[in-house]
């Protein structure tokens, strides 16, 4: 597809934004960066430049900063009712619904996914988190206490706002990651930062219009692009940032963590998956086989919580991995942007080039290519759907996340739920699981040992704004939806009053 016919497939508001000029949301104003400095905006399925965004520094996070700790502490937002301030939650999720084809062909121009899935996820996605969060705001409260000390004490507890918080978000799921970890922070009272991957902006930069369209007041919200390098370690830096929340890669998230320890800032950290799929032998394989692979080439495996590790009773196993080779050949790959397209590119050439080592390197270790295994020829950042045999726990085809379109299959002994939890456990991960049986007792019981922040059963890739999601082990710190989001956000006083 030449990039010059985009905006033949594009609606009349996402042709309008997409090539700018963007800017910083910072305070109730859009700011050029201090550098005059950009960065470009590349559509992944044909590599073309169809923008820019401003290429932030320390100055420009300096001032969103600034404008976030007043309306912190000076602003109306500090002496809004819980009560407004879940309408005003409730009145962007609504704008972000009548705007959903603007945004949603925005995301998949930018992140390369093809659009049906920004439909269906994304937006719905966004919307829900906003009206579920909404709901929490005038329902954070405290406690009384019944103490042991003598005297006529009262003690009770409240739950106050952390403070600024910076949001860092990657590039898979720009939109839905921003609101989903706004929202928690914004029913809890707090004021954000919010920094996207510099490789998607569009959505975020479009969400702060619509921020300010519903009436928060200045400084709230504050949206500064930028690489990681620069805005991102700036932000992460910052004295006057008291929490952070980072989602994106495991490396990533421990320098994230250094760079909290100079004010000690509260760290919530959603970070990488290796995600095991465990098919036990009763598995409906009607419903097995198209789940699995779903789990793992929907967004082209660009997933944190992505099923890349298929581990299948043997007796079953080649069914199953013929299965899932048999879905990868028969997905329509292509542009986002077309309706027909159900795997869309890698989000950067960088990204190509990352996922294209791990298969050149499998490859070299004797790692099996049942379907797939390479580039797909042409413009743009496409890589073969691929299923994997013969890989060994020692290959980092196996053990390190890819973030692709690719799965490694590997069987277990016949029967065997402790050899399977066994392979299930090793990983230094721990974000995500499913299994996939008839027999509930034994998937409830697989589900108690398998050290995983969600196990799923019989479905993957399973999200709700209700329904908390976060990780064991290397994946990361604290949990991003359900009240236990709130909780990261506010901090527990405790008064006592000797009456």
């Amino acid at each position: 597809m030449d990039g010059s016919l985009l905006p033949d497939l594009l609606c009349k508001g996402a042709a309008a934004f997409a090539p700018g000029p963007h800017r910083n949301l910072i305070g109730d104003r859009w700011q050029d960066p201090r550098s005059g400095r950009s960065l470009p905006v590349i559509d992944p399925g044909t590599g073309a430049e169809v923008g820019r965004i401003a290429r932030s520094d320390a100055t420009d996070i300096d001032a969103a900063v600034a404008a976030a700790r007043r309306a912190l502490e000076d602003g109306p937002w500090s002496r809004m009712r819980a009560s407004d301030r879940g309408r005003l939650m409730a009145r962007l999720a609504r704008l972000i619904g009548e705007a959903a084809e603007t945004l949603a062909q925005l995301e998949s121009l930018d992140t390369g996914r093809p659009l049906f899935e920004c439909r269906v996820v994304d937006i719905p996605g966004s919307v829900a988190m906003l009206d579920y969060m909404a709901g929490w705001a005038d329902k954070i409260n405290g406690e009384t206490m019944q103490l042991g000390t003598p005297g006529e004490i009262h003690a009770y507890s409240s739950r106050e706002p952390v403070g600024v918080v910076a949001i860092i978000v990657p590039w898979n799921y720009p939109l839905e990651l921003a609101v989903w970890r706004m929202a928690p922070a914004l029913a809890a009272g707090c004021t954000v930062i919010l920094k996207p991957a510099e490789q998607t902006s569009l959505t975020a930069l479009r969400l702060g219009e619509l921020v300010l369209e519903a009436g928060f007041p200045p400084g709230v919200v504050n949206i500064v692009t930028g690489t990681g390098e620069e805005a991102g370690a700036a932000l992460a830096n910052h004295e006057d940032v008291d929490a952070i929340s980072f989602t994106g890669s495991t490396e990533t998230g421990k320098l994230i963590v250094r760079a909290a320890a100079g004010n000690l800032k509260r760290v919530f950290l959603e970070l990488g998956g290796k995600s095991p799929c465990v098919v036990l032998a009763d598995a409906d394989l009607d419903v097995t086989i198209p789940g699995v692979a779903g789990a793992i080439f929907f967004s082209s495996g660009q997933v944190c919580t992505a099923g890349s590790r298929l581990l299948v009773d043997q007796r079953i196993y080649e069914r199953v991995v013929d299965g899932v080779a048999a879905y990868a050949r028969g997905l329509r790959i292509g542009h986002g942007l077309d309706p027909a397209t159900q795997l869309g590119p890698l989000v950067s050439d960088a990204q190509l080039s990352r996922v294209m080592a791990y298969l050149e390197g499998g490859a070299r270790d004797g790692a099996h290519y049942v379907t797939g295994g390479g580039r797909r020829a042409g413009p743009g950042y496409f890589v073969e759907p691929t299923v994997v045999t013969g890989a060994t726990p020692a290959m980092p085809i196996y053990r390190e996340e890819v973030f692709g379109p690719v799965l490694c299959a590997a069987p277990f002994p016949a029967g065997d739920l402790d050899a399977a939890i066994l392979a299930a456990n090793d990983s230094i991960y721990g974000l995500h699981a499913s299994i996939w049986t008839r027999d509930l007792a034994s998937a409830h019981q697989m589900a108690r040992r398998i050290r995983s922040g969600n196990v799923c059963i019989n479905t993957h890739n399973f999200f709700d704004p209700a329904f908390p999601m976060g990780g064991y082990k290397q994946s990361g710190w604290g949990r991003a939806a359900g009240f236990a989001a709130i909780e990261h956000y506010t901090e527990l006083k405790a008064v006592a009053a000797r009456l």
